[in-house]
């Protein structure tokens, strides 16, 4: 069974820092590139950041750069989201999702197969 399980989430205060996990198993993690979306409440799902098979290639929101940073460690199968100096703005739900493709920018990688359930980011001001 695929799964995709998210935690770290919390409640921060404006500058804080959390790191995001995203533990995977049930499929070939090393032929899969991650991606990380958050959902606000009233907004769409945008999103976030997005990590390669190889790691080589990285995309980020342009709202998140210089603040977030993805990472993955292929031995626990795992991909982090290191997000720093969190805004407000940064309050949503979060998933990680997971695809067997190699995806040309955070739009096309929606269409990755597999979801979490997701992990809530509060930030309060």
């Amino acid at each position: 069974e695929v799964q995709l399980v998210e935690s770290g989430g919390g409640l921060v205060q404006a500058g804080g820092s959390l790191r995001l996990s995203c533990a995977a198993s049930g499929f070939s993690f090393d032929d899969y590139s991650i991606g990380w979306f958050r959902q606000a409440p009233g907004k769409e799902r945008e999103g976030v950041s997005y990590i390669s098979t190889n790691d080589e290639i990285t995309y980020y929101a342009d709202s998140v750069k210089g603040r977030f940073t993805i990472s993955s460690d292929h031995a626990k199968e795992t991909v982090y989201l290191q997000m720093n100096n969190l805004k407000p703005e940064d309050t949503a739900v979060y998933y990680c999702a997971a695809g067997e493709a190699f995806y040309s920018d955070l739009e096309a990688a929606r269409g990755m197969e597999y979801w979490g359930k997701g992990t809530t980011v509060t930030v309060s001001s």
